[in-house]
């Protein structure tokens, strides 16, 4: 059975109502949520009929698509799923679509030697290699980095949403410092990845500077469709990363010139895979080469250095070098106690 692009978005729209356990939705709730995820996406501002919004539930309701999902009605009135876990996003896809798909990935591999296409490269194999192992459980020919285990990427996709169209949202937020969750009034600017975790940088309502959540402590969210978004007006991130490693930065700081000596056992493996874009090479000797990055100090940074063991050292700055023989010497004290 085909199905139309609005007619999916009206199916997403309805699976991220009733997957919000936080509210209760009526029939009513549900067409107006619809109508405006339609607004826009689409610019469709007609809205939807009630009879459309039904016959949408009764065929996610069965096995037409695949879907048949759990809906039930509560007291008359109000519209969730029997199933917490449920989503439509996990329902198996059936052969014909698998077909389909199959056939997008054909047509994107062509442009794929196309510079405007750069980027698509490592996205167009993921995506057939996905396709070809759920009709063949022996064509798994390549392997991408997954953490499937990870927290909070059920997120994504409505953080995502927000961050498109300028939703605020209510997050409720535990950090691992902090005892207790607390919730908080949020305007979502950018989602960034970094080493497979997932981060949303946003604005509180109660701090004007930017914020750093980690999706997987994100345990609730919800839009706040009264709230007025308070839009980003600072530098471009592309900008504001633009000397970091890692995504812990404030508004306040600055990169640094750090001068970095690797042994020549692991230069090479430096020189292919740079630190940061910014890596320049100073010196080659013959038992070691000398680099540097401009970079801002943060966690992120110390626990890249220190990842290379003795086989790296910090030259400059002698504030960073002296904190990474501090660390480096507190972990051999813990080695020596676990001896005694």
């Amino acid at each position: 059975m085909s199905i139309n692009k609005l007619a999916l978005i009206r199916y997403k729209a309805i699976d991220d109502c009733l997957r919000n356990r936080y509210r209760k939705w009526t029939l009513e709730d549900l067409i107006e949520k619809v109508a405006d995820v339609l607004y826009n996406a689409e610019g469709i501002s007609s809205g939807v009929s009630k009879r459309t919004i039904q016959a949408d539930i009764q065929l996610m309701r069965s096995d037409k698509l695949g879907y048949n999902a759990p809906i039930v009605v509560k007291d008359r009135k109000y519209y969730s799923y029997s199933d917490s876990a449920y989503s439509i996003t996990n329902a198996p896809i059936n052969d014909a679509d698998v077909d389909k798909m199959k056939e997008i990935v054909s047509v994107l591999k062509q442009f794929n030697g196309f510079s405007y296409f750069d980027d698509m490269s490592e996205m167009i194999a993921r995506l057939e290699n996905n396709l070809y192992k759920s009709t063949d459980t022996h064509l798994n020919c390549i392997q991408f980095e997954n953490n499937h285990q990870l927290q909070g990427l059920a997120h994504i996709n409505p953080l995502y949403q927000a961050t498109l169209h300028r939703k605020a949202l209510l997050i409720e937020y535990k950090s691992f410092k902090a005892a207790n969750a607390q919730q908080h009034i949020c305007y979502p600017y950018l989602l960034k990845e970094y080493r497979n975790r997932w981060f949303l940088i946003t604005r509180t309502k109660q701090s004007p500077q930017l914020t750093t959540m980690a999706l997987d402590r994100i345990i609730s969210l919800q839009e706040l469709p009264k709230e007025k978004f308070i839009h980003y007006n600072g530098i471009p991130f592309e900008e504001y990363f633009g000397d970091l490693i890692g995504v812990t930065k404030s508004e306040k700081d600055v990169a640094h010139k750090v001068v970095l000596e690797i042994d020549n056992k692991h230069a090479p493996y430096v020189i292919t895979k740079p630190l940061h874009h910014s890596q320049q090479v100073l010196k080659e000797g013959p038992d070691s080469t000398i680099i540097s990055i401009e970079v801002v100090r943060n966690f992120e940074l110390e626990r890249e250095i220190m990842g290379f063991g003795e086989h790296m050292k910090v030259l400059s700055p002698k504030s960073l070098a002296l904190q990474i023989a501090k660390r480096l010497g507190m972990a051999t004290r813990r080695y020596t106690a676990a001896n005694e």
